[in-house]
């Protein structure tokens, strides 16, 4: 917090902690909270002209042992970051977030997609996040000097020589899926692992490469190529997980009528550790998604159905805009944007 304290203070100056005792303290913690994360991230960006990011999510979240070999296969390829390591043990699910050259990143997407197929047995895995691959889903990101084209071709290598080597099913999603195949991620995971284990793959379900069924233990993974997502919780003060799964219902509803919904995926989860109840969202565009009106919105839902917001998480990295709009509404400064956070002048490559 200390540290956090100093950033701003450099970054916004003395004003600042004095207005900032107006605002709720739930809405400054999300803010303060995000602005380490942006601050790596920017930092990372002076390792290479040709940037991309891959955010591997695999369904493990509570062997630290298996979360740590994860990590030490990512790190253990030269020129690559890992920026961010978030594990839930409710989701039963861990998210890496690392950067690096082009051919690094794949490097360690492969080698840490080879550790989950030999650690992670779905046959035991029970979580509250729906799932059908021990990498469950590995998207590739493009960043800096990278089209999306080319980060969509290297996601179908990655994943032909994932299903070449290590004999697990891949489908490509987003940007890399095949022409008159299903892109979208809930459409590719539906049924899930229990559902399609030990059955022939055959029609829309036929996997693009590898074999045409599940792998026993680590079924399938999808892979492919996309923009910019915020992966957001929003955990409520309740353990009536009714509540959570209405909500996530509206947006599911309303996101073809309200813009700022537009491309908001929502689940309505409980989380048995914590004994609350936890709205899930992934924000596929977060240009038109700000994060402080989606958790107004949310946080209006749960006030009318008698909860309350008890607290949010972020999972993985987030661009320096999507905090700077968080800084700028409840700074009542409309003027300030990622252009007035000093730590982004210090990259040389950046521009805004």
């Amino acid at each position: 917090m200390i540290l956090l304290k100093k950033l701003l203070h450099r970054t916004f100056g003395s004003r600042f902690f004095t207005i900032i005792d107006g605002i709720p303290a739930l809405s400054v913690i999300m803010m303060l909270s995000t602005f380490c994360r942006i601050f790596i991230r920017r930092s990372v960006l002076a390792l290479s002209q040709r940037l991309i990011e891959c955010v591997p999510n695999f369904s493990e979240g509570r062997d630290q042992d298996t979360v740590q070999a994860l990590s030490d296969a990512v790190r253990s390829v030269a020129g690559v970051r890992l920026a961010d390591v978030s594990a839930d043990p409710d989701h039963h699910r861990t998210v890496l977030t690392f950067l690096g050259e082009t051919d690094a990143v794949a490097e360690a997407a492969f080698r840490s997609a080879r550790v989950a197929v030999e650690r992670i047995d779905l046959r035991q895995h029970q979580g509250v996040h729906p799932r059908i691959g021990a990498v469950d889903v590995m998207p590739f990101i493009p960043l800096r000097g990278v089209t999306m084209s080319e980060c969509a071709e290297l996601a179908r290598q990655v994943g032909y020589r994932i299903a070449r080597e290590l004999e697990v099913p891949v489908y490509f999603y987003e940007q890399s899926a095949l022409p008159g195949k299903p892109a979208d991620l809930p459409t590719l995971r539906r049924g899930g692992f229990e559902r399609w284990v030990g059955q022939e793959l055959t029609g829309n379900r036929v996997p693009d490469a590898g074999p045409p069924y599940l792998h026993p233990t680590a079924g399938a993974v999808i892979i492919g190529a996309r923009g910019p997502l915020i992966a957001f919780n929003i955990n409520l003060n309740t353990d009536r997980a009714e509540i959570a799964e209405q909500i996530a219902r509206t947006i599911r509803r309303e996101r073809s009528q309200i813009p700022q919904l537009e491309g908001v995926r929502a689940l309505g989860l409980f989380l048995p550790s914590r004994g609350i109840a936890q709205v899930s969202l992934n924000l596929t565009r977060p240009d038109r998604s700000p994060l402080w009106w989606v958790l107004e919105y949310v946080r209006s839902l749960a006030v009318q159905m008698g909860a309350d917001v008890q607290e949010t998480e972020l999972i993985g990295m987030l661009p320096a805009s999507a905090v700077a709009n968080v800084a700028a509404h409840y700074l009542l400064n409309p003027a300030l944007d990622e252009k007035r956070i000093l730590e982004l002048w210090m990259d040389a490559e950046w521009s805004p």
